[in-house]
Order: C-alpha cells, then sequence, then structure tokens
C-alpha cells in the first residue's frame, strides 16, 4: 500500500493533509524518516505518525448488482455513480474491482484492497468473468472456434486471449474471458460482424450474482479467498 493512502486508512486525514505530514517528516517507517508519499510500504512494517502508532482499518469487500445507466465511478457524470447507493463510512475509499459500461448491468465487485482486486482485473491471473450478451443478429456457427484462438480488437495489435462461448438462441449467449479491456465484449463481436445489443455479466470467479437489482452485500471471508493465491 502507499504510505499516504495508509496514513489516510488509519486517520481521519484526506490525502492532501496526510501528504504534507508526510513530506514535513513526521512519518517514520521502521524507525527512518520516509517523506516519499509514493513509498510502498507492507502490513509488517512499522509506521509511525509523531511517534504513534499507525493500523489501518480493516478493508471491506462488498458485491453489488449494478443497474443499468449508473456510472462505476466515485463521482456522477453523465450518470449517477452506484456508489450512491453504498450507504457505509467512507464510501470513497472504495473502488470497483473490474469496471462496467454504463449501460452494462450485473455482477461488480467493491473493495478498497488495491492488492485483492490486482487478482480480479490482472489478466495474469486468469480470473473468468461470465458475460450474458444480447445480439442484434443471429450468432455464426464459427464465433466460438474465433473466439478461443483469439479475435484482432479495432485498435489493437495483439490478439484476444482465449474465450468460451456458450450459445442459449441464435441472439442470446455467454461469453466468458479473462480480460478487461475496454469494451472488450462489444468490441469482440463488432469484429465477428455482430452488434451487442444487452450485456449483463453474471459471474466473477467463483462469485455468482445473488443480490436484487440495485442491492448489495458484503462477502464472507471464504469469498474474499477465493480470490487470493
Amino acid at each position: 500500500m502507499r504510505l499516504d493512502k495508509l496514513v489516510c486508512k488509519s486517520t481521519e486525514l484526506n490525502k492532501t493533509d496526510a501528504v504534507e505530514l508526510i513530506q514535513k517528516g513526521e512519518v517514520t517507517v521502521n524507525g527512518k524518516v520516509v517523506v516519499d508519499e509514493r513509498a510502498q510500504v507492507h502490513e509488517n512494517n512499522q509506521v509511525l505518525l509523531n511517534g504513534a502508532q499507525l493500523t489501518p482499518r480493516a478493508f471491506r469487500y462488498l458485491l453489488m448488482h449494478k443497474p443499468a445507466n449508473t456510472i462505476c465511478s466515485n463521482k456522477d457524470e453523465v450518470y449517477p455513480s452506484l456508489f450512491n447507493s453504498i450507504e457505509i463510512e467512507k464510501v470513497t475509499e472504495l473502488h470497483i474491482a473490474g469496471r462496467l459500461d454504463a449501460d452494462t448491468t450485473g455482477l461488480v465487485l467493491i473493495t478498497d484492497d488495491g492488492r485483492w482486486s490486482f487478482n480480479i482485473i490482472t489478466p495474469s491471473k486468469k480470473c473468468e468473468k461470465v458475460y450474458r450478451v444480447g445480439l442484434s443478429r443471429p450468432i455464426a456457427p464459427d464465433v466460438a472456434d474465433k473466439f478461443k484462438a483469439g479475435v484482432k480488437l479495432q485498435g489493437e495489435t495483439q490478439l484476444t486471449s482465449p474465450a468460451k462461448l456458450e450459445v442459449l438462441s441464435e441472439k442470446e449467449v455467454y461469453l466468458t474471458i479473462t480480460e478487461g479491456k475496454f469494451h472488450q465484449v462489444k468490441r469482440m463481436f463488432a469484429a465477428v460482424g455482430n452488434r451487442v445489443v444487452r450485456l449483463h455479466r453474471e459471474k466473477i470467479g467463483k462469485l455468482s450474482l445473488d443480490v436484487e437489482l440495485g442491492q448489495w452485500r458484503y462477502l464472507t471471508n471464504e469469498e474474499v479467498q477465493s480470490f487470493i493465491d
């Protein structure tokens, strides 16, 4: 965790005030003054602010059923932020582990633990995300093989990682991917001459969506551990 984040997570200070104290030399890590707010600290480091031990608050892990016309951002923009529906303390410290587009619905995971969310979003961890996809045209019979081999997205040089396609009907499929490129699902179907008209995420890793639209819940310890190597 960055030093400035640890200070904020252990106190009531905002980022600006935390950075100011660090740069003044008022924070030590394992007995040494550290003035770079970007320095990485670990859970076994002793971090003191003016001689007082800093202990960060416990991380939080949430699952939410995202409605359409909301955004995975901490601030309202053209559409309102989904964080408006989460009434807990220090909600601004939370972030989405794998964002969805404004018009996409379904499962999102929310946390203030950056190392945990890294295990979900980084392609090398091969965390599977399952989407239910509605299409404008009937699915071509060769698309499953193309997605398994990888397709070239517009503006990209590398092929997508192997993806799994399960046909539900001529215009509806399940797609399982392990990446999270910008608008990836929509761009994958555009690459094979089709268009996504509905997109809903049903699973991330071993977790399936199990709350009503717009609702959220905390993850269990077992669910949190399922994303940790």
